[in-house]
Protein backbone atom coordinates (compact mmCIF):
# COMPACT_ATOMS: atom_id res chain seq x y z
CA UNK A 1 0.00 0.00 0.00
CA UNK A 2 1.35 3.41 -0.99
CA UNK A 3 1.61 6.03 1.75
CA UNK A 4 -0.47 9.19 1.34
CA UNK A 5 0.07 12.40 3.24
CA UNK A 6 -2.50 14.65 4.85
CA UNK A 7 -1.73 17.15 2.07
CA UNK A 8 -2.73 14.50 -0.49
CA UNK A 9 -6.06 14.06 1.33
CA UNK A 10 -6.64 17.82 1.42
CA UNK A 11 -6.43 17.95 -2.38
CA UNK A 12 -9.62 15.87 -2.65
CA UNK A 13 -12.90 17.77 -2.74
CA UNK A 14 -15.43 15.25 -1.43
CA UNK A 15 -19.05 16.47 -1.36
CA UNK A 16 -22.54 15.22 -0.65
CA UNK A 17 -25.01 15.00 -3.50
CA UNK A 18 -28.49 13.59 -4.06
CA UNK A 19 -29.10 11.13 -6.89
CA UNK A 20 -31.75 12.51 -9.24
CA UNK A 21 -31.65 9.75 -11.83
CA UNK A 22 -30.07 6.33 -12.37
CA UNK A 23 -30.24 4.24 -15.50
CA UNK A 24 -28.41 1.17 -16.80
CA UNK A 25 -25.25 2.05 -18.74
CA UNK A 26 -25.65 -0.25 -21.73
CA UNK A 27 -22.30 0.60 -23.39
CA UNK A 28 -20.12 0.11 -20.29
CA UNK A 29 -17.71 -2.84 -20.38
CA UNK A 30 -18.72 -3.84 -16.84
CA UNK A 31 -22.27 -3.53 -15.48
CA UNK A 32 -22.80 0.07 -14.33
CA UNK A 33 -25.36 2.82 -13.93
CA UNK A 34 -25.30 6.34 -15.31
CA UNK A 35 -26.10 8.61 -12.38
CA UNK A 36 -27.25 12.24 -12.35
CA UNK A 37 -26.39 13.82 -9.00
CA UNK A 38 -27.31 17.23 -7.54
CA UNK A 39 -24.46 18.77 -5.52
CA UNK A 40 -26.33 22.01 -4.81
CA UNK A 41 -25.41 25.62 -5.43
CA UNK A 42 -21.88 26.23 -6.59
CA UNK A 43 -21.25 22.76 -8.00
CA UNK A 44 -24.59 21.97 -9.60
CA UNK A 45 -25.74 18.76 -11.25
CA UNK A 46 -23.05 16.31 -12.35
CA UNK A 47 -22.97 12.89 -13.99
CA UNK A 48 -21.17 9.74 -12.92
CA UNK A 49 -20.74 6.16 -14.06
CA UNK A 50 -20.89 3.78 -11.09
CA UNK A 51 -20.38 0.02 -10.96
CA UNK A 52 -22.95 -0.53 -8.22
CA UNK A 53 -25.41 -2.83 -9.98
CA UNK A 54 -24.96 -5.81 -7.64
CA UNK A 55 -26.37 -4.09 -4.55
CA UNK A 56 -28.65 -1.39 -6.03
CA UNK A 57 -31.44 -0.99 -8.56
CA UNK A 58 -32.04 2.30 -10.36
CA UNK A 59 -35.25 2.90 -8.40
CA UNK A 60 -33.50 2.27 -5.05
CA UNK A 61 -30.96 4.99 -5.86
CA UNK A 62 -33.44 7.82 -6.50
CA UNK A 63 -33.17 10.42 -3.71
CA UNK A 64 -30.22 8.69 -2.01
CA UNK A 65 -27.46 10.99 -0.78
CA UNK A 66 -23.92 9.89 -1.64
CA UNK A 67 -20.35 11.11 -1.22
CA UNK A 68 -18.29 11.81 -4.32
CA UNK A 69 -14.97 13.31 -5.34
CA UNK A 70 -15.95 16.35 -7.41
CA UNK A 71 -12.51 17.69 -8.43
CA UNK A 72 -11.13 14.84 -10.53
CA UNK A 73 -10.91 15.58 -14.26
CA UNK A 74 -13.86 14.25 -16.30
CA UNK A 75 -13.36 10.74 -17.68
CA UNK A 76 -14.87 9.39 -20.87
CA UNK A 77 -16.36 5.93 -20.49
CA UNK A 78 -17.69 4.68 -23.82
CA UNK A 79 -20.03 7.44 -25.04
CA UNK A 80 -20.48 9.01 -21.57
CA UNK A 81 -18.51 11.65 -19.66
CA UNK A 82 -18.24 10.81 -15.95
CA UNK A 83 -17.67 14.08 -14.06
CA UNK A 84 -17.44 12.85 -10.45
CA UNK A 85 -16.30 9.70 -8.64
CA UNK A 86 -18.97 8.27 -6.35
CA UNK A 87 -17.40 6.63 -3.29
CA UNK A 88 -18.10 3.10 -2.16
CA UNK A 89 -16.49 0.12 -0.50
CA UNK A 90 -15.59 -3.07 -2.31
CA UNK A 91 -17.59 -5.40 -0.10
CA UNK A 92 -18.77 -8.98 -0.27
CA UNK A 93 -21.46 -9.17 -2.91
CA UNK A 94 -20.61 -5.85 -4.58
CA UNK A 95 -19.89 -2.18 -4.01
CA UNK A 96 -21.65 -0.48 -1.08
CA UNK A 97 -22.07 3.29 -1.34
CA UNK A 98 -20.61 5.66 1.24
CA UNK A 99 -23.57 7.72 2.46
CA UNK A 100 -24.13 10.29 5.22
CA UNK A 101 -25.80 8.92 8.35
CA UNK A 102 -28.38 11.74 8.25
CA UNK A 103 -29.75 13.89 5.43
CA UNK A 104 -27.54 16.91 4.94
CA UNK A 105 -27.35 19.82 2.52
CA UNK A 106 -26.23 19.02 -1.02
CA UNK A 107 -22.71 20.30 -1.47
CA UNK A 108 -21.65 19.75 2.15
CA UNK A 109 -17.92 18.96 2.21
CA UNK A 110 -16.26 16.01 3.88
CA UNK A 111 -13.85 17.48 6.38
Amino acid sequence: METATFLDFQKLDIRVGTILNAQPFQKAKRPAYQLTIDFGEGIGVKKSSAQITQKYTPSSLFGKQVLAVVNFPPMQIANFISEVLVLGTYSEGGVVLVIPEQNVKNGDKLG
